[in-house]
């Protein structure tokens, strides 16, 4: 029988901006996503991150429509003005299940959300169809459905317009460093590396249209819940950030685990019991990834 992976599920997708009332006000009135917590970044989750100049900055947390408790956090920092989505390593974009990517496209065209890819059908899944975006923080999005056959495959039911994120994108230098990593210290099965063009990473690293990228997936334990790994070109490397700050876009992925103590990892700081939205009192702890990404730890 085979062993379920270590990571359980996606369970909260943090993002950087550089003005939180205005990215809060965005996911709200084009996303449908509400806050339901906001405050300062405490030294205990200061602390967790490894991140000590994040103390006191303002932090939201944002729920779905749908009332999934997987959230996007947005957490203010200063700008880094040599940062460009899509051309360094770490987290580079959150998916997120829609009902219906081409309507949702039009609603959004007009908003501040940038779309950096059209509407389309995936090559080999004609009932997937995704677009994507940059948020206020120039945080990638992709917004995803199964127009099909919703929830009956690896796609979760939305819940509503604009459900939950499903798959946080990795980028590194080595598609297959970054696989074997997470198979050998989580258990996820070591799927194929497969070369894809993909044009907005292309467009974004100034790629001719043919260029491919290996990609793969790794399935978390619980259905709908995945991480994309993405092999970037020779010429890529560490994502530029503010000292002791979180980096900028996609900053941090957190995902439920059973029980930090089975995990062989070098934690940024000792596990610690952590209040709030995500955490409700439980162990947390963090560890930096093998594409210089923040992982953080809860358990569940």
């Amino acid at each position: 029988m085979a062993t379920a992976p270590l990571l359980k599920r996606i369970k909260i997708a943090t993002i950087t901006v550089p003005d939180l009332d205005e990215a809060t006000s965005q996911y709200k009135k084009w996303l449908g996503y509400s806050v339901i917590e906001s405050g300062k970044v405490s030294a205990a989750h200061a602390t967790l991150w490894g991140t000590p100049a994040m103390i006191g900055r303002r932090v939201a947390v944002m729920r779905p429509a749908s009332k999934a408790d997987v959230y996007i956090r947005a957490v203010e920092i200063d700008r880094v003005g040599n940062y460009r989505p899509m051309t360094t390593w770490g987290w580079s974009a959150v998916e997120i299940i829609v009902d219906n990517p081409e309507k949702l496209h039009l609603k959004i065209s007009p908003s501040p959300f940038h779309i950096i890819g059209k509407p389309r059908r995936l090559n080999g899944y004609p009932t997937i169809c995704a677009f994507q975006v940059t948020g206020p923080g120039k945080e990638v999005l992709y917004l995803t459905s199964d127009m099909g056959n919703p929830g009956t495959g690896l796609l979760p039911k939305p819940g509503a317009n604009v459900g939950r994120p499903f798959i946080m994108v990795l980028a590194s230098g080595s598609a297959e460093r970054v696989r074997n990593w997470y198979s050998d210290t989580f258990k996820m099965k070591r799927n194929k590396i497969s070369g894809n063009p993909v044009d907005i990473i292309q467009h974004a690293q100034a790629l001719p249209p043919e260029h491919p990228f290996p990609i793969t997936v790794a399935a978390l334990a619980d259905h709908g819940n995945l991480i994309e790994m993405d092999g970037y070109p020779t010429n890529t490397g560490p994502r530029p950030r503010n000292h002791g700050q979180l980096p900028p876009g996609v900053a941090m992925t957190s995902f439920g685990v059973k029980n930090l103590d089975q995990l062989k990892l070098k934690w940024l700081s000792a596990p610690a019991a952590i209040k709030g939205a995500g955490y409700e009192g439980r162990r947390a702890a963090c560890t930096i990834g093998p594409a210089g990404e923040i992982i953080e730890l809860i358990e569940e």
